[in-house]
């Protein structure tokens, strides 16, 4: 299904959830017109790179909710259903960041680093907001770009945010137009160097200090529990998860804690102190909450000090998450879903990879062991979201190995790290509204200066300073008192020889409207989303229409004004 600019998200019947974050790379040019098997080979190839390119750091972060990844379409020659898009070729991925928004920027800077690195890829981003890169620069944006003309418009490209303008494609471009547009260096499409300063605000030194949002603490759990955190530090995230969420149903499971607190013959388990790191949002959502111990789980005496009991406090809440979210994730069966080879080697034969050849021949073989590298490969870098989709199998492949609590014991464990920033949060959130403010007034000082410089340019384009109306009409009263009777003007005796004068109404109608301030004029509106218009005024129509009223009553009234008006003409 295609996206439109009402609906341009990757859900055609519901919004997207609110938590997550979509993101689609592109190569450029497209490869577009190649058979099946050589297109899906060319986005293998790519999706290699990119993933080689950021395992360094996808290796060692630890993501809230789900890591940053990319993956191939099932078919690149079909509609996609997650991007909402036609078939162009393109490599997609979708991030649940849950409470932690550092995530969602930290993979913006990474879809930034990929187009940097990459000079032939480009990028977007998008989220339940929509085009949610336009909302952070929303002071600096021109006034024509708004949700309703913003897809297609807006990319990532070689380190910059790229928008196409309406002078490019007055309505909404195809998705092909618009990638061909932003791969063009004869076009200018690079965003303004104010807009491409607000996004890159939020993601300055990303994703080097990403660490900072990371947290590392002491906790007393259970050695199964400790185990699996060895094993794998990133089924925290699913811990976290698994308790934060809690309901009744799940906290079922933790009051019997079957998994984590009993040995396979029924005996309890060791308690073992250990480290466990997690994002400052899984710290925060673990602490703040209270929540009573199960009945029979060991919990220190809080005799025994302040820091023991914290200590067994955290890892007690996580010990209940990871039973929770364990117990609910087998309940509802997803351990037994297939493998992920499965799913990838149907995926192949859905694109036509295998298309012409006769299992068990020399072809078939070789493009089955083509894709199988290529599987073993990319599983490299994708193990750590198979690890989270699947906790319940990989849970049971660690506990079913032979492990003991001496294994934790007599090790030298780093200090907690310093927690005050969840106390201190003040300081940061004031930081952030003075920073907002601070765009806020630069914005409304802009639009201030924009708005004096129309009125001055609008009232240059009047002479009516360079003389006075009231002095005009008091010398038209004279003339008419001095040298008028009931039959008109009456020419002086020393003038009547002299050339008669020759007025062109039309033409002084219009010199005088053009002095008295009168004329419409109107620009079209520019790129940069500033209106310039200017048109004529309820008194410019009043002037016009006495001077008309005045030539059909006063004849000689209007020669005087014409002859006023010459003077002021050459005077001037």
């Amino acid at each position: 299904m295609a996206a439109t600019a009402s609906n341009p998200f990757p859900f055609p019947s519901r919004r997207p959830p609110d938590d997550s974050l979509f993101y689609a790379v592109y190569p450029l040019p497209l490869p577009t017109g190649l058979p099946a098997p050589a297109l899906h080979a060319s986005l293998q190839s790519l999706h290699l790179s990119l993933l080689s390119h950021l395992a360094p750091f996808l290796s060692s972060h630890l993501f809230h909710r789900d890591p940053f990844t990319l993956s191939l379409p099932a078919d690149p020659s079909a509609p996609c259903a997650l991007c909402a898009s036609p078939p162009v070729p393109h490599l997609h991925g979708a991030l649940r960041f849950g409470d932690s928004l550092p995530d969602e920027w930290l993979a913006v800077s990474l879809l930034f680093a990929l187009t940097r690195a990459f000079p032939d890829v480009a990028a977007r981003a998008w989220d339940s907001d929509g085009e949610f890169l336009l909302i952070e620069a929303a002071f600096a944006l021109p006034r024509w770009l708004d949700p309703e003309s913003a897809p297609n418009r807006v990319f990532i490209f070689r380190g910059d945010l790229h928008i196409l303008p309406p002078s490019l494609f007055p309505e909404t471009p195809s998705l092909e137009a618009a990638l061909a547009a932003v791969y063009d260096d004869s076009v200018d499409t690079r965003a303004a160097d104010a807009i491409q300063a607000a996004i890159q605000r939020r993601i300055a030194g990303l994703p080097e200090k990403a660490a900072v949002n990371l947290h590392t603490a002491r906790v007393i759990v259970p050695a199964p529990v400790a185990k699996v955190l060895k094993e794998e530090p990133c089924l925290i995230a699913r811990a976290v998860e698994g308790f934060y969420d809690r309901d009744i149903d799940t906290m079922k499971h933790a009051a019997r804690m079957e998994k984590f607190l009993k040995g396979p013959g029924g005996e309890g388990v060791e308690m073992v102190r250990t480290t466990v790191r997690m994002t400052r949002a899984m710290y925060a959502q673990l602490v703040q909450q209270n929540f009573q111990a199960p009945r029979g789980y060991p919990m220190p005496r809080r005799e025994e000090g302040p820091e023991k009991w914290m200590e067994a406090e955290l890892g007690m809440k996580i010990a209940c998450g990871f039973e929770m979210m364990y117990q609910e994730r087998r309940r509802q069966g997803e351990e037994g879903k297939g493998s992920t080879w499965e799913v990838y080697r149907k995926s192949l034969e859905a694109a036509g990879c295998f298309e012409g050849l006769l299992p068990g021949s020399m072809e078939y073989k070789r493009v089955m062991e083509d894709a199988m590298q290529y599987y073993k490969s990319s599983n490299l870098y994708s193990r750590t979201r198979e690890i989270l989709s699947e906790p319940v199998r990989r849970i049971d492949e660690i506990l079913s190995t032979p492990y003991s609590a001496d294994e934790f014991k007599g090790t030298d464990l780093p200090p907690s790290d310093d927690d005050s920033w969840l106390y201190g949060g003040d300081d940061e959130l004031n930081a952030e509204l003075r920073e907002r403010q601070k765009e806020l007034e630069e914005y409304e000082a802009a639009k201030k200066q924009r708005s004096q410089k129309q009125s001055v340019s609008s009232s240059s384009k009047s002479h009516t300073d360079e003389f006075k109306l009231g002095e005009i009409t008091e010398s038209m009263q004279e003339f008419i008192r001095k040298m008028s009777s009931f039959e008109g003007a009456e020419i002086p005796a020393d003038r009547r020889d002299t050339e008669s004068v020759d007025l062109d109404v039309n033409q002084f109608f219009k010199a005088m409207e053009s002095v008295l301030g009168g004329g419409s004029q109107e620009q079209a509106g520019s790129d940069d989303g500033f209106d310039r218009k200017s048109s004529s005024s309820d008194m410019d129509f009043g002037i016009s229409f006495f001077l008309q009223v005045t030539h059909e009553l006063f004849p000689a009234l209007t020669f005087f004004i014409y002859v006023t008006w010459s003077i002021i003409t050459v005077e001037s």
